[in-house]
């Protein structure tokens, strides 16, 4: 009988549960690399079932690397997403500092993102990664502008990628980041001035911020939207004439040139439109034809750069 009872207090242990654990854990790995994706979940839990009464920190150990298991078959496997977004979270409850978590906070930004439109949850989420200073910091808070721009959080938007550009001054988002930053004062012109006077001042600092982007990053493949930006500035002002000068540099580099073209002819139209008959209107359009880049590739334009669609940024440019 003693003997009975001692090897159930073996079996017991804390160490044979972790070599169960293990075993599971190892099954489901094979489970998935033989595309039978439930019989994975199965081992997982019982992996975490294993573990349950261990508190050990190599249980802990494992018990994230199950759990984010688990959530990553839910949904890379099974495209369940209540499923993984629920197992996501209580990995980041029960294991709230292994690299696991942060990497589950990431996923789970996603997911709320564009499965739920929860984009406050999708912030919350990316902000306590950023807490954790993970390498990928940049496109993180990248991202957290890009989710205030989506929430016309203009304000917001314009203070998280000032963060950004003195936080990780040499990441490869300080070009992204600075043309987003106009991009959202531009927008606080249109959506949120109270006079006309703060109209202009937020033109003017949306047209300065793109002019920095031109003058630190000029191969940036934003510095050409950036000028085609700031020539649309100019037109909203009234400045038909130096909208059409800004246009034709742009137009030099521009991946999009027939938008361009089409931007200049509208803005010469509409110096016709206001011009008295009496003025020599050969002087208002002595800049010669437009001429006509070679074609280039498809780049983002000003607006899918932000995360826009081509049928938006069609719009966008509209007469």
């Amino acid at each position: 009988m003693r003997r009975l009872t001692l090897l159930l207090a073996l079996a017991l242990a804390p160490g044979c549960s972790r070599d169960g654990a293990t075993d599971h854990m190892q099954r489901a790995r094979d489970s998935i690399f033989e595309k039978r994706p439930d019989e994975a979940l199965v081992e997982y839990r019982k992996a975490l079932d294993a573990l349950r009464r261990d508190d050990s920190a190599q249980a802990q150990v494992l018990k994230a690397r199950a759990l984010k298991g688990a959530a990553d078959v839910y949904w890379l496997e099974l495209r369940k997403v209540k499923e993984a977004v629920s197992v996501y979270k209580e990995l980041i409850a029960q294991c709230p500092e292994s690299p696991e978590a942060l990497e589950a906070r990431v996923v789970l930004a996603e997911l709320l993102h564009v499965h739920f439109r929860d984009l406050r949850g999708a912030i919350d989420q990316l902000t306590a990664a950023l807490a954790r200073n993970p390498p990928q910091g940049a496109e993180l808070h990248y991202q957290v502008a890009k989710l205030y721009f989506e929430l016309q959080d203009y304000q917001q938007c314009v203070l998280e990628t000032r963060k950004l550009t003195e936080r990780f001054a040499t990441s490869a988002f300080v070009d992204d980041s600075i043309f987003l930053q106009a991009q959202a004062l531009h927008m606080q012109a249109v959506h949120s001035p109270t006079s006309m006077a703060e109209v202009q001042r937020y033109r003017q600092e949306a047209s300065r911020t793109y002019a920095d982007l031109i003058a630190r990053y000029p191969d940036s493949e934003l510095a050409p939207h950036a000028a085609f930006e700031m020539g649309k500035i100019k037109a909203e002002s009234g400045d038909n004439e130096k909208a059409i000068e800004t246009w034709v540099q742009a137009l030099k580099n521009h991946p999009d040139p027939t938008m361009v073209q089409d931007a200049i002819a509208r803005a010469r139209r509409r110096i016709a439109a206001t011009t008295p008959e009496q003025v020599d209107r050969k002087t208002v359009f002595s800049r010669g034809p437009i001429p006509t880049p070679p074609p280039r590739k498809n780049h983002r334009n000003s607006v899918e750069a932000v995360g826009g669609s081509a049928e938006e940024a069609a719009r966008d440019y509209g007469d």
